[in-house]
């Protein structure tokens, strides 16, 4: 069999983004326009007032902060902040091409406006929280693969919860939250086998890295009401969304503290748990944000799931670790999954407490739905991500070696690469082990 050249694998990059994007301009030029400017003005008018400032938080919220948070490997964060920027644009293109494709079997031309800009972007999401799990192992084009298989089944997902099953989730806290830690994780299980990978010692952060990726959480935190509410029905329930989202993560970035500091034993606090305990409240609240739960409901609901993705990180990581060989690299479980999955079983609690009907269905009836949208994210969720784990062990996609893993210089230009071999790797050992993949 003839060995290809290490140079073919990253050529792959360029020309599969090449090839989307003019078919992108193909699809655009045939089948996208906007409305008519004077059609619906006072439509396009209240939606630059009322959606695209939380747009732009939202934005914010994507690219600097989840960037930030994600940078935390003291070698990784030129590729974390990079690759996170690219999947979000190519995620949110795919989005809307899907999205388009299927407008217009059903109504003929597609009128984009900024929802369906949202909700494509809302899909992009779930493809940035699923990297987390396989972050610094896996190479560019093995999470553009991955982005261009999950997308499609979020949005499946998406309209079998919402749609066909009638689920409340304003927040995205099932169809986002919960989808994407699981396909996430089956995508790390597929991936990286039964065996159990090595600890790299790039993979330990630094103070700087530490810094860097705390900066992310505080920019998220400042954000999230944005993400909560932009969807919610202006007036009361987008107003309520906003309060219960900011006390539910006001009280998980408190208890966070707490139960940092009680679980070691000198007192201090863990950089991993701040970073990640104090959106935990933000993940829960969002299934219920609009509803019309009491305020001690929020606060609740913030100090366990806070509490939950602490323990989590403490124990429940090592565990899996050690049991499944389970690699979560950035502990997505701890942060979108255990929240998301308490803030579920929220909803069908605060359905059946509040009682009355709920659209055409009784109380019980509508937390059935919610137990069973849960079920569908976490099930299904899991299952594509197996898959799609199993499609990225294709060769041709150049997954890094565990020596090179965590490492800027396989993928970008670095300029003290010659000089720490150790550290790095020279770029003749990065085109040495794409070699081998090959």
């Amino acid at each position: 069999m003839a060995t290809l050249s290490p140079a073919c694998p990253r050529r792959l990059l360029p020309l599969s983004l090449g090839l989307f994007q003019a078919a992108l301009l193909l699809f655009f030029t045939l089948f996208v326009t906007y409305d008519e400017p004077s059609a619906q003005a006072n439509l396009v008018a209240n939606q630059l007032c009322g959606i695209f400032p939380l747009f732009q938080d939202i934005q914010v919220m994507l690219v600097v902060g989840l960037g930030l948070l994600l940078a935390f490997l003291p070698r990784y964060g030129l590729s974390a902040l990079t690759h996170n920027f690219l999947l979000l644009n190519f995620s949110t293109q795919w989005a809307l091409v899907l999205q388009g494709l299927l407008h217009h079997f059903h109504h003929g031309q597609v009128h984009l406006d900024l929802r369906n800009l949202l909700t494509a972007e809302f899909a992009a999401v779930t493809v940035l929280i699923s990297a987390g799990a396989v972050l610094g192992r896996t190479s560019p084009c093995q999470l553009l693969v991955m982005a261009a298989c999950e997308v499609p089944i979020y949005l499946a997902s998406e309209w079998i919860i919402i749609t066909h099953l009638g689920v409340l989730d304003v927040g995205g806290t099932i169809t986002i939250h919960v989808f994407s830690c699981y396909f996430g994780l089956g995508v790390s299980k597929a991936l990286f086998g039964a065996t159990r990978q090595p600890v790299n010692p790039k993979e330990t952060p630094t103070p700087p890295s530490d810094l860097l990726s705390l900066v992310g959480t505080l920019i998220l935190w400042v954000f999230w009401p944005s993400f909560v509410s932009v969807l919610c029905q202006p007036g009361d329930a987008q107003h309520r969304a906003i309060l219960n989202t900011f006390l539910a993560m006001s009280t998980s970035a408190l208890t966070t503290v707490v139960a940092s500091s009680l679980l070691e034993r000198d007192g201090k606090l863990s950089p991993s748990h701040l970073q990640n305990g104090s959106l935990a409240g933000g993940v829960a609240i969002g299934v219920v944000a609009d509803m019309a739960v009491p305020p001690v409901a929020a606060l609740a609901l913030g100090s366990l799931s806070a509490m939950m993705c602490v323990l989590g990180f403490k124990f429940l990581t090592p565990f899996l670790t050690r049991k499944l060989t389970l690699q979560d690299q950035c502990g997505i479980h701890n942060l979108h999954g255990l929240p998301g999955i308490l803030g579920a079983v929220a909803s069908a609690v605060a359905i059946l407490a509040a009682g009355g009907h709920w659209g055409d269905r009784g109380a019980g009836r509508q937390a059935q739905c919610q137990a069973a949208g849960l079920v569908v994210a976490m099930g299904g969720s899991l299952l594509a991500g197996l898959l799609a784990g199993a499609a990225l062990r294709l060769p041709c996609l150049a997954q890094p070696p565990p020596r090179l893993s965590f490492d800027d210089s396989l993928y970008f230009k670095i300029q003290d690469q010659a000089g720490s071999p150790g550290l790095g790797g020279t770029a003749e050992e990065g085109a040495l082990a794409l070699k081998e993949q090959v």
